[in-house]
């Protein structure tokens, strides 16, 4: 009989990747709205064609669909749509108040499932859902600022 050994967690972390229109667009979105910071990035013929964003311990890839030549794979459907991405944060409400003074368009946050939750959605219709920890009674609406 072989010894038993203990061995690290092969899966490490799932990353959102998602495909876009306009990857510069999509960029200042999730930098200057909300606050990611291009860690990687694939850059081809001078064009960002893919990153890799992170934020904390959370992180999402980002790739502009190819609209001609050979690897033409814009699709004809609306993105986003059924795509949602739970972000957890140790404070979601203060979350929603930066993104709120950068300009995004977040959701008055609510409390769901014992979280507050605040949502928004990217330019290509993806949704994003900020949440955290909450003894707040459901369904509880934020009436701060």
């Amino acid at each position: 009989m072989e010894p038993e050994t203990k061995s690290e967690p092969n899966l490490k972390q799932a990353v959102p990747f998602f495909g876009v229109s306009n990857i510069e667009q999509s960029v200042s979105y999730y930098v200057d709205g909300l606050g990611f910071e291009i860690t990687r990035k694939w850059i081809d013929d001078g064009k960002l064609r893919w990153c890799y964003l992170e934020r904390g311990g959370a992180a999402l890839m980002l790739q502009e669909f190819w609209k001609e030549g050979q690897h033409a794979n814009l699709p004809r459907e609306k993105l986003g749509v059924g795509v949602s991405i739970c972000f957890f944060c140790e404070d979601a409400l203060a979350l929603y108040r930066e993104f709120v003074s950068r300009g995004i368009n977040a959701a008055r946050p609510y409390v769901g499932n014992g979280m507050w939750v605040t949502s928004l959605s990217d330019p290509d219709g993806y949704r994003i859902d900020f949440e955290s920890y909450t003894d707040a009674p459901e369904e509880t609406l934020f009436s701060g600022d």
